[in-house]
């Protein structure tokens, strides 16, 4: 098979997300959207960087997306690019997230956004938050791994 039909097509990756907090687990959530954000995703309009997940009344909702509307759909309707939407997940998932929440201290984020058999669908991560030292160290192992390929391909040489 090709390379690249293994992977998945995004529409937005939250980078920040795994420079700010270490991922433990991750969890695949459809999302309910509106016609508007629909259009406005496959154009490539959105942006997770701030958002995360807040468990309310045994739901899931994503809070802190903003998908901006196009100019061409949104004429007849006043669309909220900031609202907060509803994630689909299955109940045994949604008590597991909200044992961790509250039990253990962890936060679900926004990983990324992507299609998956014409429907779009969110990475939820499972999420610890990082200390500043543990920053460092993950910069500098990540350096070092860079610097140890350098060296093997001097080695073959």
């Amino acid at each position: 098979m090709n390379k690249k039909a293994n992977q998945r097509p995004n529409i937005v990756v939250n980078k920040k997300a795994r420079h700010d907090f270490t991922i433990e687990e991750t969890i695949e959530a459809g999302l309910v959207l509106k016609g508007w954000e629909v259009k406005s995703l496959r154009a490539g309009r959105a942006q997770v960087t701030d958002s995360y997940v807040l468990m309310k009344d045994n739901e899931a909702w994503m809070i802190g997306s903003l998908i901006t509307p196009l100019a061409t759909v949104s004429t007849h309707i006043q669309p909220q690019p900031d609202r907060t939407r509803k994630l689909l997940l299955k109940r045994k998932e949604i008590s597991k997230l909200i044992g961790y929440i509250q039990r253990k201290g962890y936060t679900v984020v926004i990983l990324a956004l992507y299609f998956k058999n014409q429907r779009i669908k969110a990475e939820l991560g499972l999420a610890k938050g990082k200390q500043l030292h543990d920053k460092r160290a993950s910069i500098k192992e990540r350096e070092w791994k860079i610097t140890q390929q350098r060296l093997q391909g001097l080695k073959r040489i």
